[in-house]
């Protein structure tokens, strides 16, 4: 449930044109937010064009603002693996963040929210659920960029009076989704038939209205303060079990068979898509308690409805 006794805030948005950021802006305590950025988003007027890069000097800009909503990034791509991509994340998801965080500080804004991922504690746990508190353990460009961006934030925290907070989200899905998801509802559309019938793993998801409804929490609430949130739906499920929610919600019936997930495995791995088997048959929960406990947050959204959403978008 949302927390906001105070609606008035001066509040900044970076990646007001990306999928989450045009879910923020929906929201009415985003209504006169200030999103800075290179693209201005549909349908909303306050905007100032910013490379965060290249600017060196903010301080008007953040003039009276007291909370930075920070969505801006590049995102996880499957599949890049040679050295250049590594430093482009870097100078885009770590060097960005810091520039802007520092600045923020350095003008008085109180309160940073950071957008990150859950990735940044690994690519799963087949055994238990990842915390809140748990090491960081990167595995790939994006998460590593994204951890960098963290450890930094948190040496801010504690050589200025800004608050940090730090949201890991795990796949977020709703009205709009791109990517794999999107590719998902196609095939579904089709009626492909697809070899993912009785897998036994478990995995958390997000909609992206209630991760939206965290961060307004965020925005207000006085536990947040320095915190990390992990954030999920609280209702973790199987590839099978999401692929049939996901049909049913379309109207459709998802052609799901039974294949040999060695034989799966050997075949992708021959195709160097190992990564495509983890995400589909791995399991990689999320425990989210400590939001819970700390904020009193809980998903107010549920599954059903949110994956309904997913076809509106489509």
């Amino acid at each position: 449930m949302t927390y906001h006794p105070n609606e008035s805030k001066k509040i900044i948005l970076t990646g007001g044109s990306g999928f989450l950021g045009s879910h923020l802006l929906k929201n009415k305590l985003f209504e006169k937010a200030l999103v800075i950025g290179r693209s201005q988003p549909k349908n909303h007027k306050y905007f100032q064009e910013v490379s965060f890069l290249e600017e060196e000097n903010l301080s008007k800009i953040f003039s009276d603002v007291e909370v930075i909503v920070h969505t801006a990034a590049k995102a996880h791509e499957m599949g890049e693996k040679n050295r250049s991509s590594l430093e482009i994340y870097r100078k885009i998801n770590t060097e960005s963040t810091l520039r802007l965080a520092r600045q923020a500080a350095l003008a008085g804004v109180k309160k940073f929210i950071f957008i990150s991922t859950i990735k940044v504690l690994g690519e799963g746990n087949n055994s238990c659920s990842f915390k809140y508190d748990d090491p960081l353990n990167p595995q790939d460009y994006y998460s590593i960029s994204k951890a960098e961006a963290e450890e930094g934030l948190k040496l801010i925290s504690k050589s200025s009076k800004m608050e940090i907070v730090i949201i890991r989200p795990p796949l977020v899905y709703g009205k709009g989704v791109k990517g794999n998801f999107r590719s998902l509802l196609k095939l579904i559309r089709m009626k492909f038939p697809l070899p993912l019938g009785n897998i036994k793993n478990k995995r958390s998801l997000v909609s992206v209205d209630n991760l939206t409804d965290l961060i307004v929490t965020c925005i207000n609430h006085p536990n947040a303060k320095n915190q990390t949130f992990l954030v999920s739906d609280d209702n973790d499920l199987s590839t099978t079990e999401l692929l049939s929610m996901l049909a049913e919600a379309g109207g459709f019936k998802a052609f799901l068979f039974h294949f040999p997930g060695a034989l799966l495995y050997f075949s992708l791995k021959l195709l160097g898509k190992l990564a495509i088997y983890n995400r589909l048959y791995g399991s990689m929960c999320i425990d989210i308690e400590h939001t819970k406990s700390k904020l009193g947050w809980y998903p107010p959204f549920r599954v059903k409805e949110s994956l309904k959403d997913c076809w509106t978008g489509d």
